[in-house]
């Protein structure tokens, strides 16, 4: 059976550093679009980032030049660098990924989710 398992997360400072990692386990054929998402409390849940299978990354804007979203093709794991964490990056924070697996058709699998709380 095909899990996402995330590490990572915490409590931080305003100003301060946090990384996130994710890795696919499971019979899998192929892995696509790796990414990350978050939900705060009373909002929905919105992209953070993704990176493709080739490496392409795109961000949502409120974290550009923050976080840095990178990948192990080999490993399928897909991890996320958090600096310059303001409290509004506050949320629980989901990984994501297309994943094809063995006998299975293709489709969207979700972690399990894991709090970032930015506060002094």
């Amino acid at each position: 059976q095909v899990q996402l398992v995330e590490s990572g997360g915490g409590l931080v400072q305003p100003g301060g550093s946090l990384a996130l990692s994710c890795a696919a386990s499971g019979s899998i054929v192929n892995v696509g679009v790796m990414g990350w998402y978050r939900q705060a409390p009373g909002k929905q849940r919105e992209l953070v980032a993704a990176i493709s299978s080739g490496g392409s990354s795109n961000y949502a804007d409120s974290v550009k030049g923050r976080f840095t979203i990178s990948r192990d093709k080999a490993k399928n794991t897909v991890s996320l660098q958090m600096n310059s964490l303001k409290p509004e990056d506050t949320a629980v924070y989901y990984c994501n990924a297309d994943i094809w697996p063995w006998g299975k058709p293709r489709g969207a699998y979700w972690g399990q989710g894991t709090q970032v709380t930015v506060s002094s």
